[in-house]
C-alpha cells in the first residue's frame, strides 16, 4: 500500500489537550505524518514550552496555543490563532481532559459532573463546530475523538467520567452520519489505560490488576495510538466514520 494514502503532508491539526500525556505523543505523530500540528494548553506553560521544544526538534512545524477549550470565546481564539499561524484547520484531534478521580457515587457533587461534561461533550462541540466552515467549504476533514474504555467495560466507581464519555461516543456517532456528506469523517479513539505523567501515584494493587486483565500480557504506551491516529487522520481511513476504536490490547473483548 502506498505510503502516500497515509501522508499529511499539506494538512494542517489541531490536538487539544497535548502539552503531556497522549496529546502530546497524537501531535508528534501527525507532525512525523507530515502535518502542520496546533498544539495547545492551558495551566502550565513551563511543561508546554518544553513539549513544544521536544516537538520541533522532530523537524515538523507547528504551534503552542494556550487556550481553555471549555469556554467558547477561548476555542474561536484558539482557532483563529492557529490557522493565522499554520492555515485552516483539516484535523482535529479532540483529546483535552481534567484530572478523573474515581470515587462512589455518593462523593460526586453536581459541579465534578459538569466539569466532566464540560470537557468531553461541551469542548468537542466548540471546537468541531469552529473548525467546520473551512471543512464544509473544501468538502475534506478529520475529526477524532479521544474516547475510553471505561464505558464499554462500564468502571466502577467512575459514574462521572464513564457517563461523560458515553456522551461523547454518542457525539462521536451522531455528528459522524451528519458530517459524511461533506466527507467529513469522524471516529473515535478509545485507548485503555496507558499510564502517563498524572497516572504516577496511582495504587500498584489497581495496576497489577489491570495488567492482569489485558489479554496481550503489556501495558499500552502512548506510542501504541502513533499508528491509529494517522491512519484517521489520512486518505487511508476515508471510507471510514462513526466508528470507535479501541487501543488496549484486548481488554474489552469478551
Amino acid at each position: 500500500m502506498s505510503d502516500e494514502l497515509f501522508s499529511l503532508e499539506g494538512k494542517v491539526a489541531l490536538v487539544t489537550g497535548s502539552s503531556t500525556g497522549l496529546g502530546k505523543i497524537m501531535a508528534k505523530a501527525l507532525g512525523r505524518a507530515g502535518a502542520k500540528v496546533a498544539m495547545n494548553y492551558f495551566n502550565n506553560e513551563e511543561r508546554a514550552a518544553t513539549t513544544f521544544a521536544e516537538f520541533q526538534e522532530t523537524g515538523a512545524e507547528g504551534a503552542m496555543i494556550r487556550a481553555n477549550v471549555t469556554d467558547e470565546a477561548e476555542v474561536n481564539r484558539l482557532v483563529a490563532e492557529a490557522t493565522e499561524k499554520l492555515g485552516p484547520i483539516d484535523i482535529v484531534v479532540l483529546n483535552a481532559t481534567p484530572d478523573q478521580p474515581q470515587r462512589p457515587i455518593e462523593e460526586y457533587d453536581w459541579e465534578f459532573y459538569q466539569s466532566m461534561l464540560d470537557f468531553f461533550i461541551k469542548s468537542p462541540y466548540l471546537v468541531t463546530r469552529a473548525v467546520l466552515p473551512h471543512m464544509k467549504k473544501q468538502k475534506w476533514g478529520r475529526i477524532i475523538n479521544i474516547g475510553s474504555e471505561v464505558f464499554h467495560l462500564g468502571v466502577k466507581p467512575f459514574t462521572a467520567y464513564v457517563a461523560a464519555k458515553g456522551g461523547q461516543n454518542g457525539f462521536n456517532r451522531s455528528l459522524a452520519h451528519e458530517l459524511a456528506q461533506w466527507n467529513i469523517t469522524v471516529n473515535m479513539i478509545a485507548p485503555g489505560w496507558i499510564p502517563v505523567e498524572r497516572h504516577e501515584n496511582d495504587p500498584q494493587e489497581l495496576k497489577d490488576g489491570y495488567l492482569a486483565s489485558i489479554p496481550m500480557g503489556r501495558w499500552g504506551v502512548p506510542q501504541d495510538l502513533d499508528g491509529t491516529v494517522v491512519y484517521l487522520a489520512s486518505e487511508a481511513s476515508g471510507f471510514v466514520t462513526g466508528q470507535n476504536i479501541h487501543v488496549n490490547g484486548g481488554t474489552t473483548v469478551h
